[in-house]
């Protein structure tokens, strides 16, 4: 009976009904699509922020410091401390080896450069002194289970632009800063004769390198043309790291070495960028890893800052679905002002026609809820994919919360008529006062 009183009433006014439910639908829509591309921005935009390029920096613990002048270090080419580049496949077995997007080792040393002015003048250029920088472009690397990764500043420095080709890794190539070509009238397909500590190297130039930092007044070369200018074969002098992270938090930014072991498992098993360098830390010997928080820092203000916005838009979406619910309810109930009087008279308790009006607005939550789920789904593949260039994937635990948030909305949205409801007198409403 109590069923049969519900879907009779629920039938009746449709029109109404249908508002109702579209304006619950709407906000609903527009919280599920929020809710969706919240949940997932995370990733989306920690694999963007990947293009701002590496956000942590290893070293040498006993390096010395550099003599850097107009963009060049005047150290001696030996100076200072080195890495292994054998240690190096050992960053892909620490517990966040999947968050390491990539890696690329660097090596700097200053050297005397020149080019022919053509190739029919001999006279060489007045000579230039410059910064000589080795490393990977798109270097395959060994691991210790067989597998290989390919790492390089394809990968940490993926916003560098050259005209041209990079080097071949094997061969006497280069390419070179499009600063340092506008100095030394250097070109594409030129040879660049390169002298440090009397050893004198000829490179093909291979293309133009344009970054926005000090490598456009640089020579990049393999890794291997460094290390032997340098004399130190098999090692490099800095690493950059490239790792997917979650934003630092107040836990996320305390020492290690002064938790106990319950919070050091807890932050060791969070991706946040200083955990990450810990782990790091702990497989490379004699090594000093450190965050490059201009990059880390600005990654998470950006996120915090997105999810804020999101988090403002779900939030104001259910308030206007409530207050909708709300002034379709004070209206519902005013028009059935007679009917809840006769049931009263009739010997209805007050709790039963509260609970046959919640019931009723439950039943237009569940429907409402789970159309606006829909239309939200759709919308945040729409948004996901204009923005991210990627489309969230529906979810069962998303549309339970979003029905539950109908029901809410609903329930708080309803209240106070549904409470002046229960409160009618049957006497006054049934001598049509």
């Amino acid at each position: 009976m109590f069923l049969r009183l519900v879907s009779d009433s629920f039938a009746r006014r449709p029109r109404h009904k249908l508002l109702t439910g579209a304006a619950l639908a709407l906000g609903m829509a527009v919280a599920t699509a929020a809710l969706s591309v919240s949940l997932d921005v995370g990733d989306r935009l920690a694999s963007e922020f990947r293009s701002l390029g590496a956000n942590l920096l290893v070293t040498p613990q006993g390096d010395s410091l550099p003599l850097d002048i107009g963009g060049v270090d005047y150290r001696p080419v030996n100076a200072g401390a080195y890495l292994p580049e054998s240690d190096l496949p050992k960053l892909k077995t620490i517990f966040w080896r999947n968050n390491i997007v990539g890696f690329a080792p660097t090596m700097e040393v200053p050297v005397e450069a020149w080019t022919n002015r053509s190739l029919t003048l001999s006279t060489p250029a007045i000579s230039a002194r410059a910064t000589l920088i080795g490393t990977w472009v798109d270097h395959s690397v060994s691991l210790t289970d067989g597998r290989t990764v390919r790492t390089g500043v394809a990968k940490t420095n993926s916003w560098w632009h050259v005209d041209g080709q990079w080097f071949t890794e094997d061969a006497d190539e280069c390419v070179i800063g499009d600063s340092f070509a506008k100095r030394s009238g250097s070109t594409i397909g030129a040879t660049l004769n390169i002298n440090s500590s009397g050893l004198n190297l000829r490179l093909h130039v291979t293309g133009i390198l344009s970054s926005g930092g000090p490598e456009d007044n640089a020579i990049v070369t393999p890794l291997s043309i460094a290390q032997k200018i340098a004399g130190r074969p098999g090692q490099y002098r800095k690493l950059y790291v490239s790792a997917l992270t979650k934003p630092e938090d107040d836990f996320g930014r305390r020492d290690p070495n002064t938790m106990n072991a319950t919070d050091l498992e807890r932050w060791s098993c969070s991706p946040y960028i200083s955990s990450i360098a810990y782990s790091i830390k702990q497989v490379l010997p004699g090594a000093d890893v450190r965050v490059i928080r201009r990059v880390a820092e600005g990654e998470g203000l950006i996120l915090k800052r997105v999810r804020a916005l999101l988090w403002f838009v779900t939030f104001i979406s259910l308030l206007a679905a409530a207050l909708a619910i709300g002034a379709s309810s004070a209206a519902s109930v005013i028009h059935r002002r007679t009917e809840i009087g006769l049931m009263k008279a009739l010997g209805a308790a007050s709790a039963t026609i509260g609970f046959l009006l919640i019931a009723e607005q439950l039943l237009l939550a569940l429907v409402g809820g789970a159309v606006g789920y829909v239309l939200g789904i759709i919308l945040a593949r729409l948004v996901g994919q204009k923005v991210f260039g990627a489309a969230p994937q529906p979810s069962l635990l998303l549309l339970l919360v979003v029905v539950g948030l109908a029901a809410l909305v609903t329930l708080l949205g309803s209240f106070i008529p549904l409470r002046r409801a229960t409160r009618y007198e049957p006497a006054p409403i049934l001598r049509g006062e």
